[in-house]
């Protein structure tokens, strides 16, 4: 539930934060030339159509679908019973996108990348929406689209690189440290 709260919020925080931002003129030059849309169109119809077949043929598949679906939708509606539940769950699924491009812009100022801290957020955004479709392994592909959009931005290769690595090393790296030392005291103590 998280996971698609979280989508849903990014994708929502994104349409928010282009509607009243001038940055969102400079997207057009990321999107691929009309050559290449048609190939993924095609491949992204053919992949509904042979999941609705299979939804539709394969009865197993079907009935693992419709329990999975009953089975989220009971947990959706037992969380949104209670309020203080929801605004965890989508306070903190709209929380999480803003505080995480905020480290990006910080990072990408401290080491001088030239842009605007409104195109680095929509830089960020737009990245994790549109990569979050495609499965990729530990995030790779948010990180090479990140790179790739703020160089689309204006931004050199060596500093945007530089930055997403570094945003990377802020976010993911750093927070280890308190928790292997946690770890640590609590396997000294015996606790675990």
């Amino acid at each position: 539930m998280y996971a698609l709260a979280r989508s849903s919020a990014k994708a929502l925080v994104l349409l928010v934060f282009l509607a009243v931002s001038p940055a969102w003129r400079r997207l057009g030059e990321l999107v691929p030339d009309g050559r290449l849309l048609v190939p993924f169109a095609v491949v992204g119809c053919g992949a509904a159509v042979a999941a609705g077949a299979l939804l539709t043929v394969v009865r197993p598949v079907r009935q693992a679908v419709t329990g999975l679906l009953r089975c989220a939708l009971a947990d959706l509606r037992a969380v949104h019973r209670r309020p203080c539940r929801v605004l965890a769950l989508w306070g903190g699924a709209v929380a999480l996108p803003l505080v995480q491009a905020g480290a990006l812009a910080c990072v990408g100022a401290s080491l001088g990348l030239g842009l605007p801290w409104q195109q680095v957020v929509l830089a960020q955004l737009a990245a994790g929406t549109a990569v979050g479709a495609v499965p990729a392994p530990g995030g790779l592909a948010v990180d090479a689209a990140l790179v790739w959009t703020l160089v689309a931005f204006g931004a050199s290769v060596a500093v945007a690189t530089a930055t997403v690595i570094g945003y990377r090393v802020l976010v993911d790296g750093v927070p280890l440290v308190p928790g292997a030392v946690v770890l640590s005291a609590l396997i000294r103590a015996r606790v675990v």
